[in-house]
């Protein structure tokens, strides 16, 4: 049980002013008009309403100290989280020779007003745009298991290759493109020469998936334009090639392949009677993608100079720092010689010759090390001091970070810098990951849970809580054991959906590979040498709500059940449903009973008459089986809402 905290002074408005009014008669007797009409006892009682408000902030007190504590003990909050998201550049002309889009390359959005109110990302390597060349050409076969090369009918044969050679097709039949160099991140364009061979598709729709191999599996390549219609006559395709590309040998033929698979046909989807033949095939680039983050390139910076006493401090111009780079770091310039220092997590290990610093992110201040008195008597320096008069500087740094950072889909579209045969860049999918800084009362909620467990990953709270202190985007996380016998456990991790929490799909709450990478290095650090750890999603279980209710008289039919079914969204939720707001807790089913009061709850609902709850395939969109009294939920699954129909009358 935590020690109550004390209330300095725990006197009240009414108290002060029946305080004052007591004393009345002992310093001022002829004052015999007492009634809250007396311009008198107004003035007290606005001074009573003033000196309320300054016990109150005397009361605060207590809470200032336990923050300073916190500080004192290494527990700070932690720094905002970065958006990323991938952009794409586009070339002015198809060119002949490579266009090199450099790392850090800035990129804002459209703004009417100050530049200082863009949100700018930067590029987090360099994009190498080069032309590509096609080496090779095959067709395979899934019933008889053969590779057939139509590289030569592609460039010279009248009949033109053959893109699938079975007879008769069957999904899973592929055309294979080859190339000498990587295609990764590119955007490709295949002009294709064909006649309407392949006929019986939709021209619109065709049943066929482009690839790419990555080293471990085919990647899909997203299909921006396609005026082909599915290899049928002549025109382009425009693909969006994934950042991984690695060679594969085919056919005892190594190369970068791109693939075009037949796919079986969708439910009254018609598919090819016969393959299609590509008669001429010209490839080039148009652009390319590169990963992207909300960050500014900030060059270097003079901070100050060293007075040569212990714990300096110094602060860098903007913050808040992103974790830094091997190339970002702090420099002393001591006359003509320039020593770079070593940042370190904190000074524990630093003896009075290392050139060590600590940098906060959060706040940007650079520390250098303390001088430290001990118990015996003796005084130790744990790190260097930078010379007195020596100048103190950092190399670069980058600022962003936190929530500003998610922005939508194609907002990205301004280059803050001309690049050589670029004309354009647009984001076509939304940033996120953007995660504002943890608040003070957050700090102040882990900081006893850290000093109580430390750093150790033993028991399953440990395990959630360094999850949880492993990034700023894990909103909840919950530890089992992985059911092998071995003392594995398993992790199941909800990452943090920024949102409308009416809006959330089952493909939001994926876990990216950066926060996966996150996490589990973050783990590898605590736990136990033999603990087997692995990280995953829980299984997200559909339920979708048939209700009808009454209205109230006098409201709109249309906004009583947008509001239903605004609380059935919120309420079987991962991240703000439940009874208290904070996720669907795991292991809890949910009945008629609950979902009944919770419509009843609804302004502008009178009474509900009927109530049906559905299991629901959320990747199918469908409802599954029969109305149920009560969904079931097993210990590794969270309820989310999806298809709901409520029918106000």
């Amino acid at each position: 049980m935590p020690l109550p905290t004390p209330a300095l002074d725990d006197r009240t408005f009414q108290d002060i002013v029946d305080e004052a009014k007591r004393l009345i008669p002992r310093y001022c007797p002829e004052w015999t008009n007492h009634n809250v009409s007396d311009p008198g006892v107004a003035l007290i009682e606005l001074f009573a309403w003033m000196s309320e408000m300054v016990l109150y902030r005397v009361n605060q007190v207590p809470d200032r100290l336990f923050v300073h504590f916190l500080n004192m003990v290494g527990i700070e909050p932690f720094p905002p989280s970065v958006a990323r998201t991938d952009l794409t550049f586009w070339l002015s002309a198809v060119l002949e020779q490579p266009v090199l889009v450099p790392e850090n390359t800035p990129v804002m959005t459209q703004t009417s007003v100050a530049e200082t109110d863009s949100v700018v990302f930067t590029t987090t390597q360099d994009l190498l745009i080069a032309p590509p060349e096609l080496v090779a050409a095959k067709s395979s076969s899934v019933a008889s298991e053969q590779v057939t090369d139509v590289w030569e009918d592609l460039r010279f044969g009248t009949d033109g290759a053959r893109c699938f050679s079975s007879d008769p097709l069957t999904p899973g039949d592929a055309f294979y493109l080859g190339f000498s160099g990587t295609l990764a991140g590119m955007v490709v364009s295949l002009r294709v020469e064909a006649q309407a061979e392949g006929i019986g598709v939709d021209p619109r729709n065709p049943p066929l998936l482009w690839e790419v191999w990555n080293g471990e599996g085919w990647l899909p390549a997203r299909v921006h334009e396609d005026t082909t219609g599915g290899l049928n006559r002549p025109g382009e395709v425009i693909l969006m090639v994934p950042v991984e590309h690695e060679p594969l040998t085919v056919a005892n033929e190594s190369a970068y392949w791109l693939r075009a698979r037949l796919l079986a046909p969708r439910a009254g989807q018609p598919t090819y009677r016969n393959s299609p033949r590509v008669r001429g095939l010209e490839v080039s680039a148009l652009g390319g993608t590169v990963a992207a983050e909300h960050a500014e390139v900030i060059g270097s910076e003079t901070l100050g100079r060293s007075n040569g006493a212990p714990a300096q401090t110094f602060q860098v111009g903007r913050h808040p720092v992103l974790p830094r780079r091997s190339d970002e770091t702090v420099r002393i310039v001591d006359g003509t010689r320039t020593h770079v220092w070593q940042e370190v997590e904190d000074f524990s290990a630093s003896g009075p010759d290392d050139r060590h610093y600590v940098w906060d992110s959060g706040t940007g201040v650079i520390h250098f090390g303390p001088r430290i008195r001990y118990p015996d008597g003796s005084v130790r320096q744990h790190g260097a001091i930078p010379r007195d008069g020596a100048f103190v500087e950092v190399s670069g740094y980058r600022h962003g970070g936190g929530s500003r950072g998610n922005v939508g889909a194609r907002t990205l579209s301004l280059l803050r810098n001309a690049v050589p045969f670029v004309n354009g860049v647009i984001n076509l999918a939304p940033a996120s990951g953007g995660v504002d800084a943890e608040t003070v009362a957050e700090a102040k909620a882990r900081g006893p849970l850290t000093l109580r467990t430390g750093q150790r990953a033993v028991t399953a709270r440990d395990f959630e809580r360094l999850t949880l202190e492993s990034s700023i985007e894990v909103a909840r996380a919950r530890c089992r054991p992985a059911g092998r016998g071995n003392g594995a456990v398993q992790l199941l991790v909800v990452p943090h959906v920024r949102s409308d929490p009416t809006t959330h799909q089952l493909d939001d709450f994926a876990i990216s590979q950066q926060l996966m990478g996150t996490i589990t290095d973050a783990l590898d650090e605590h736990r136990l040498v033999g603990t087997a750890v692995e990280v995953s999603t829980p299984y997200y279980q559909g339920v979708s709500v048939v209700a009808l209710v009454h209205g109230a008289p006098g409201r709109p039919a249309a906004l009583v059940r947008q509001r239903a079914m605004d609380t059935l969204a919120r309420f079987l939720n991962p991240l703000v449903g439940g009874s208290d707001g904070t996720g669907w807790p795991f292991d809890a089913d949910v009945n008629l009973a609950v979902v009944t009061q919770l419509l009843e709850s609804v302004d502008g609902v009178e009474r509900v008459d009927e109530v049906l709850l559905y299991e629901y395939d959320l990747r199918t969109g469908r409802r599954l089986g029969g109305g149920k009294d009560v969904v079931r939920l097993d210990k590794q699954s969270l309820f989310l809402s999806a298809g709901h129909q409520v029918v106000v009358r």
